[in-house]
């Protein structure tokens, strides 16, 4: 038992450090590889586009062959996908080793969350979900800091070859943990589903990013492809003896309601950080340190107050807490877009991150506790794979849609003003996205947790 909380901690803070991590060195690999904004999106978009897919079929690989045997895999294959990452020549084998990256990521993200589902009950489950919430809030808010001082320091392939260290530890940890029974089914992997799940993801996204380059008839063709590609996605689901989406699960209207919340939690989120560090080096022009250090604040909020907020759900309710936090975040976006102009970051940023920070840490402890009080014990690797796709397909569809915010213009050609004008849209966008998922807090979630889910929502 000792061993759970920082073998599940230690694997799932690669994935949390690498989805933000990344973002600090944007502007350093354009500049070193010449390459463009939709290119930048899909160094991002090509990780984020195998996890949001196969995500779901790494938490059912949990369940059938073991949270721990999963777990391993995914770290193992996390760490050398890492390697790849960091010795790249150019963008596309870039892109092409972050598309593997997410594959690994889609293995080990569900199999570390399930791992503490699996090892806690009742009370303690919340009070471990809530440590590891903290430690994610942490390693996520550390990312932009720490991606920026290696940028600076020592190049930003670094920012992939840490993730060896780290892994090996995580490794330690996780060979120390007993190995879980697995489930009894001999019904295969879905498989087929996982490379719809691909596809219509895979072509949605770049359809955005099509048009945002100004591509008209390519993202049409795209656009349409996804439409047939999701119909059969879910036609399979509905058909396959061991679907990796139990379309069952989302019967009860408290899962459904947070995960549609996830989807636009993130996505509102993903967009900010993806042009924040863009804002603060290409027009500010802070060094790839100082733009990841304005991230602290975030970190230490998010570090200090996420535990309090799993406790602070008794009290309040799921619910309301989900509203407040909802309704603080899209605050947060709308004083972000409103103080673009300003160049201090104490008047223009701080008091933005600041207050996203609060409603962040008031949202994500709840969130997933509700995801593993709505689904059965027996589903919660399913149910944990569901829960990372949606916040993954929400970030992944947000960046692939970034560049409508900046018509027809490139990133390397971009004004100032063109800059500028984007990421006040953006923010605008995003609050909208939050003042969405407080209206969906407030219709679906139950306003009991720890395992009493609301029975109108059965």
């Amino acid at each position: 038992m000792k061993w759970v909380l920082p073998a599940a901690i230690l694997g799932s803070s690669l994935g949390f450090i690498d989805g933000t991590v990344v973002n600090v060195a944007l502007p350093a690999i354009r500049a070193d590889l010449g390459t463009s904004l939709a290119t930048l999106q899909w160094v991002v978009n090509g990780y984020m586009l195998t996890l949001a897919s196969l995500i779901l079929l790494g938490g059912a690989a949990g369940d059938r062959f073991g949270r721990r045997r999963v777990f391993l895999v995914g770290l193992a294959s996390f760490v050398a996908a890492s390697v790849a990452c960091g010795l790249a020549p150019g963008p596309v084998w870039l892109i092409g080793a972050r598309l593997v990256q997410g594959i690994a990521a889609a293995l080990l993200t569900p199999s570390s969350l399930a791992i503490i589902s699996a090892a806690y009950t009742g009370e303690a489950r919340a009070g471990a979900i809530g440590t590891w919430a903290a430690a994610a809030a942490i390693t996520t808010a550390l990312g932009p800091p720490l991606g920026g001082w290696l940028v600076d320091a020592i190049g930003w392939r670094a920012i992939f070859f840490i993730n060896v260290p780290i892994g090996v530890l995580a490794w330690v940890f996780g060979s120390k943990l007993p190995a879980d029974q697995r489930a009894t089914s001999d019904e295969p992997l879905d498989l087929r589903g996982g490379l719809l799940a691909v596809v219509a993801l895979g072509a949605l996204s770049y359809g955005l990013v099509a048009l945002g380059e100004g591509k008209q008839a390519m993202a049409a063709i795209a656009l349409a492809m996804s439409l047939p590609a999701t119909a059969w996605f879910i036609r399979t689901q509905t058909h396959a003896g061991a679907p990796m989406m139990p379309l069952e699960l989302f019967r009860n209207r408290t899962f459904t309601g947070a995960n549609v919340l996830t989807v636009v939690l993130y996505a509102a989120l993903s967009a900010a950080l993806f042009l924040l560090p863009l804002m603060l080096v290409e027009v500010q022009r802070y060094s790839a340190a100082a733009a990841g250090a304005s991230f602290l604040p975030m970190s230490i909020i998010m570090g200090a107050g996420s535990r309090w907020s799993g406790r602070l759900v008794p009290r309040i309710g799921v619910r309301s807490q989900l509203v407040l936090g909802q309704a603080i975040a899209g605050a947060a976006y709308v004083i972000l877009a409103i103080s673009v102009h300003r160049s201090s970051y104490w008047t223009g940023f701080l008091p933005g991150l600041v207050v996203l920070a609060a409603g962040m840490t008031l949202c994500v402890p709840p969130l997933t506790t509700t995801v593993f009080d709505s689904s059965p014990d027996e589903r919660s690797g399913t149910a944990s794979g569901i829960n990372n796709a949606a916040a993954r397909a929400g970030g992944l569809l947000a960046i692939a849609a970034i560049g409508l915010a900046f018509g027809s213009s490139d990133l390397g050609h971009a004004s100032r003003h063109t800059l500028i004008e984007a990421y006040r849209s953006v923010m605008f966008a995003a609050a909208a996205l939050a003042a969405f998922g407080a209206t969906t807090a407030a219709l679906t979630i139950g306003h009991k947790s720890g395992g009493t889910p609301d029975p109108r929502t059965q």
